[in-house]
């Protein structure tokens, strides 16, 4: 009698955890097989507590070729990227090479006076955008890297959107200087760097920072695409609107990550702990950022911030490059995670991430 007093509960216990478990997964396959029936060719991974609820590959890495996508296959994650941007910057400030409110012409010399590094984490620092800069003026048969937009911005000076602090902004160029940044403050280069402290310790083995030869070199790297004018998915990089990607192959800071959807849990998990850095500096990451007139701005170091979601506090990354969508969210106060990555511009991603969110939450 005393065993099956123990027994019993787990049993119900068990049964209970089986039925939410088979709700959760029931709402993510219907979603995910209406994305599939309306197009959708990429991955989809949602986790709670570091395991895994839902995985599933459709589509194809090539279209062309007719090859079918796999879950651990390579993506593209465009301006995902910026999150380990912030982190590698957070880095140097705990290892005393910088301060989050250091004036950028400490490192760099720049035509804008008054931008701290924190302005470039929260986007408030009101820069002008350095990809229409290069666009009217760089020799696309060349490949253009940090060092020369920063030349660019300093030989031709647009002027500033706004002086720094005043409002919220997103701005590419904000983050190709953190990468400068970094150098900067350690000498070193940023790829290699961002290997060695974040991707290799992390176990990211199949995530690297790589140039347009490397991802060739990548078997299971799943390519952009688009539609052309018969309606046919084909390579982006066919597309004239893509070639700024080429042309801009070299560039740190803003994009340029690659990874697998496993790869970004390891991620996920690895901001629960002090792998990285302290839990204060993790809190400023996920908090709102006060501008000049006291209101708050909801974008933290390489993170949008949501903190009062129907499910507690959520912060989230979206990445757009010709042909990917991609998005990483996160609900921290739970540990509940969603991870979605595109490879043929899905319109209707976001409707996933809100069936993905209902299955996490439902039950």
């Amino acid at each position: 009698m005393t065993a099956f007093k123990i027994i019993f509960p787990v049993f119900v216990l068990f049964i209970l955890n089986f039925q939410v478990s088979y709700a959760q997964e029931k709402i993510l396959e219907e979603a995910f097989d209406r994305a599939v029936s309306e197009g959708f060719s990429g991955v989809v991974l949602v986790a709670e507590d570091g395991k895994v609820l839902f995985e599933k590959a459709a589509g194809y890495r090539s279209f062309e070729d007719q090859i079918p996508l796999e879950t651990t296959d390579i993506f593209e994650l465009a301006s995902v990227s910026k999150q380990f941007t912030a982190m590698m910057v957070m880095m140097c400030s705990e290892k005393g090479l910088l301060d989050l409110d250091d004036p950028v012409d400490k490192f760099i010399n720049i035509p804008y006076p008054g931008i701290t590094i924190r302005h470039l984490l929260t986007h408030t620092s009101g820069l002008p955008d350095y990809q229409a800069i290069m666009d009217a003026h760089w020799d696309k048969n060349q490949v253009a890297g940090n060092p020369d937009i920063l030349d660019y911005l300093r030989r031709y000076a647009p002027p500033a959107n706004f002086a720094p602090g005043e409002r919220y902004e997103y701005s590419n160029t904000g983050y190709v200087l953190l990468g400068s940044i970094v150098e900067a403050a350690t000498g070193g280069d940023f790829v290699d760097l961002s290997t060695a402290w974040i991707f290799e310790p992390l176990g990211m083995t199949a995530t690297a920072i790589r140039s347009l030869e490397a991802k060739a070199a990548v078997d299971n790297f799943a390519a952009g695409h688009l539609q052309d004018e018969n309606g046919k998915y084909v390579n982006a990089n066919n597309f004239r609107s893509s070639d700024y990607t080429i042309w801009l192959g070299n560039r740190k800071g803003p994009g340029r990550v690659s990874s697998n959807a496993q790869d970004l849990l390891k991620w996920d998990q690895a901001l629960y702990t002090k792998k990285l850095v302290s839990e204060e500096m993790l809190a400023q990451a996920f908090s709102p950022y006060r501008l000049n007139d006291e209101t708050r701005s909801y974008y933290g170091f390489g993170w949008d911030l949501e903190p009062k979601s129907p499910f507690g506090k959520m912060v989230s990354h979206t990445g757009d490059n010709p042909g990917y969508k991609t998005i990483i969210v996160r609900y921290i106060e739970e540990n509940k995670t969603i991870i979605i990555l595109n490879n043929n511009a899905h319109k209707d991603l976001m409707k996933l991430v809100e069936a993905a969110s209902l299955a996490l939450y439902k039950w």
